[in-house]
Order: C-alpha cells, then structure tokens, then sequence
C-alpha cells in the first residue's frame, strides 16, 4: 500500500513514497532548478538499512518530465513496477481558501475550485497546480488526493479569523486569516499526544513551527483556534526574508516619501525583511555567527526573533486557559538551542522553563526539554509534512469508500 507524495514549486518537485502498511518512507528526492541548465536530482533511499544519497546532474525541461524521472526511479528501485501500483498521489497545495477544511479527491469540479481561489496564493497555488496537473496528464489511472496547509485553521473562530476592516472585504473578497503550516503544526500535536499517551482531543498545545517561513498555532483539544500567519504567510512571526507583524501606514508612507509601487513593497516585506532586512542575513545559522562576532544588527535581530515568540506565547496562554504541552519544530526549532532557550527564557510564571543539558542535547525525532518541576512540557519534534500528508489523503480514500 504506497502513496506518492508531490510537493510542486515553480521549479521543483519535492517527493516521497510512502509504505503506509510499515508508515515509513521508501524513497524521497528533490528535483530543483526545473527549466534550467543547471536543474538536478537529488534523492535518498534505504539499502539494507543504509541510507544511500545520490545526487544527478540532468536536464530537467519541465514538470512533466520531471514526473517521468521520478516515476523511472520508483521503478529502478523496484519499488513499483507501473503507476497504477500506487493507492493514490497525494499533493500539497498550500491555499485552500474556506472551501477546502479536509483533503479532497481531485476530480475536474475541485481543480477548477483549487484554481478559483489562486489570487489568495499567487506565489504557490499555480506551481501547486501545475503538479496536478502534470501528474493527472502522467497517471490518470490513479486517483489523486489534495491537502491543503490551510485546512488544519479551518476551525479557527471568527472572531479570531476576521480582520476589522470593511466586511465585504471578507465577504465579497475572501480577505480574513487562513494560516499556514497546517499539517506540520498537527503532526507534531499527534507525536506529543501520543508521547503523553493522551488523546489530542484533550489536550491544549502551543506549536512553534521556525524555519526559513514560521508560523505558531494555539491548538485547543487538538484544534487549531488561532494562527500567527493571516491572509497570507507574511503576517506573524519575524522569518527569513518576510517582515511578520508591521503597522498597515509603512506601506502608504513609503509609497509616499520613496514613490514606491504596491509590487515593489511586496517584494521587499517578502524578499528584503525579516532577518535579512535587520542585518543581511536571511539563514539562521549565519545570524548566530555573525552575533557571536560581535555584529550588533544580528545581536539585534536574535532579540527581535524571541521577543516576538514570547509575545505569542504569551497570547496563546491566554486565549487557551491552560497549556499542556510547547512544541518546536522546523529547521530552525529543531536545530537552534540557543534560541529555543531564548524563546522559554523568564517564563516560569506561566510554568514554561527548560532543562538546559537537555536543551543541548536533542537527538532523534522527539525529545522533552522542560525543567521536570514545570508544569508545562516542552518538546522538539522532527516534523514530517510528508508523512502527515499520506496519512490525510490515505483516511481520505477510506472515508470516500464508507460513504
């Protein structure tokens, strides 16, 4: 019982296949630079509980041919022997407006919703759709599954969803939170859960997904009921290159005082900001270098990355009652002790502290990391977007079959 899982990007495909009998990952690649000379295939699989990484250097001239090398790869390895073999394809389509709140088999009539609601995401919805696409022309005898990373903040409240501006804006235009990293921020509540032996249902989590794009997600008994991304993954947290949180004026103000246009903005709070805008540098890792000699614009912008966590926290304590778990995940939480560390600094009034050896420690897929005399635990987990994919669109498929 495998299913594929297709992550398109505009020049790339992300996949994995997945053995959903055993729950684990056969193969997985990345085929970037689609389109380009210099497009390649990166992919790694197991060989007698080897891992094994190669890495080709071939001509990729578009996502169809791209599909084809990955379908080539499933079969050298014999782990398929046609497409039909597979229980289905599942894709990540980043923006499913508030019409898609579970994954949805792709017929024609869902296409043509996923594409209606397009103007909400134009830097990923097309490149999402273009894998359909392409993988529907490629193997139409398989069924195809779409799961949405807005579909998890489906149950957000209103009064928590919607903007205070004109309300044919949100009605006539769609414009009111969607959030994002939806199924990172449940995978992770699912492995806490069952760490705790509790159902998520009965528990109140805080999820901290930090990578190059981060967002956090107050989930009560295992719902999600606020979001720090909004409309779109700008809004929030401060992230790589994206502003998170500002006041609506800068953007009027530098239209004004620098003649700038709304595309040129947009450019800059999404390319220009956030750790590279405070000190030209977009990767973590090279913030942490350059702050430990001695360059106050990254010394800076360390403290304007936790300070704006621990702000959330803060909210998220409040809006749940009572917490239960912490959780951080992505490159950046699963990797970053310091600023963990820094995130759970002077918290022990909410009853959130760290065990610092254990801080520095984290190993593996999933760790505690809180001081045992707090009442709140805190995790790392090694998030799996994929995984947490094939498991939706695998319940998707059964659920069609009951009805």
């Amino acid at each position: 019982m495998r299913i594929l899982v297709l992550n398109s990007g505009s020049s790339s495909i992300k996949y994995a296949l997945f053995d959903m009998t055993q729950q684990s990952v056969e193969v997985s690649g990345l085929i970037e630079r689609i389109g380009n000379k210099a497009s390649q295939h990166k992919y790694q699989h197991k060989v007698k509980n080897k891992l094994e990484k190669k890495a080709l250097k071939l001509p990729v001239n578009n996502h169809k041919q791209g599909l084809g090398i990955i379908f080539n790869i499933l079969s050298e390895l014999n782990l398929i022997q046609q497409v039909s073999d597979l229980l289905c394809i599942a894709h990540r389509v980043v923006h499913g407006g508030e019409k898609f709140c579970q994954p949805s088999i792709i017929t024609p009539e869902v296409l043509d919703e996923i594409k209606q609601v397009t103007p909400l995401a134009p830097l990923h919805n097309p490149a999402n759709i273009t894998g359909i696409e392409e993988a529907m022309l490629y193997a139409g005898a398989v069924t195809q599954v779409a799961v949405f990373d807005t579909a998890f903040h489906q149950t957000i409240p209103d009064y928590a969803f919607q903007y205070a501006v004109p309300k044919e804006w949100y009605s006539k235009l769609g414009v009111r939170r969607y959030g994002f990293h939806g199924t990172s921020h449940l995978y992770v509540a699912k492995q806490v859960a069952n760490d705790l032996k509790k159902p998520l249902q009965s528990l109140n989590i805080i999820s901290l997904h930090l990578g190059n794009g981060a967002s956090m997600s107050a989930i009560k008994q295992g719902q999600s009921i606020d979001t720090t991304m909004g409309m779109s993954p700008l809004e929030g947290l401060i992230m790589g290159t994206r502003s998170g949180d500002l006041d609506a004026t800068i953007i009027f103000y530098l239209e004004d005082k620098l003649g700038m246009t709304s595309t040129e903005i947009k450019n800059a709070l999404n390319s220009e900001s956030g750790l590279k805008g405070i000190c030209d540098e977009s990767d973590m890792r090279g913030v942490h270098q350059l702050a430990e000699s001695g360059d106050k614009q990254a010394q800076l912008a360390l403290a304007m990355v936790s300070y704006r966590i621990k702000k959330y926290i803060g909210a998220y304590f409040a809006v749940l009652g009572s917490v239960d778990a912490l959780v951080f995940t992505g490159g950046i939480g699963e990797n970053d002790a310091q600023l963990r560390a820094s995130c759970c600094s002077e918290l022990k009034l909410l009853g959130i502290a760290i065990d610092e050896n254990k801080n520095q420690q984290v190993q593996g897929d999933l760790n505690c990391i809180e001081d045992e005399s707090m009442p709140v635990k805190v995790f790392v987990v090694a998030t799996n977007e994929e995984l947490e994919i094939a498991q939706q669109a695998k319940e998707c498929l059964e659920a069609e079959e009951t009805v």
